[in-house]
């Protein structure tokens, strides 16, 4: 399926660019006219999906991280969060709930709250090339509102 429209954005994994990430995605939904609660699902999100690649993909090191926004025909939102870091070694493992390689500040459940706010999810990860994380959410279309 062709995307109607798409964005990549390509930043610095600081802590600081989270709230940036947030936002972008936020701001590149609304095209789609989301409810509040579904722009705070995403929002959810991404702010693990990007709090991940910069905590466990470059966990000594600044590295990039890579989003891509794109919007299908049937009102759907995909977001991919890549980057090139150090990977996961198991990913079957790293989605279950509560483990984590983040030491005891680190709650582990960053890929179920992931899953939990969004339609699908996808995790991709090779060790020494980086993680590939996809995630899916179909917006509600608003009776009235043109297709």
């Amino acid at each position: 399926m062709k995307a109607k429209d798409q964005v990549i954005i390509t930043f610095t994994s600081r802590s600081a660019n989270e709230g940036f990430a947030r936002a972008c995605a936020a701001c590149f939904a609304a095209q789609l006219d989301p409810t509040l609660d579904e722009v705070a699902d995403i929002k959810t999100a991404v702010s693990e999906a990007v709090t991940n690649a910069i905590v466990h993909a470059y966990p000594e090191r600044l590295g990039k991280i890579t989003m891509r926004l794109r919007l299908f025909e049937d009102n759907e939102l995909e977001i991919q969060v890549k980057d090139s870091g150090v990977g996961i070694p198991d990913v079957a493992q790293a989605r279950t709930p509560l483990y984590t390689t983040g030491g005891e500040e680190r709650s582990g459940m960053g890929f179920t709250i992931m899953e939990s706010f969004m339609d699908g999810l996808k995790v991709r990860s090779q060790p020494d090339k980086g993680t590939t994380v996809t995630m899916r959410k179909r917006i509600a279309r608003r009776a009235g509102l043109p297709r």
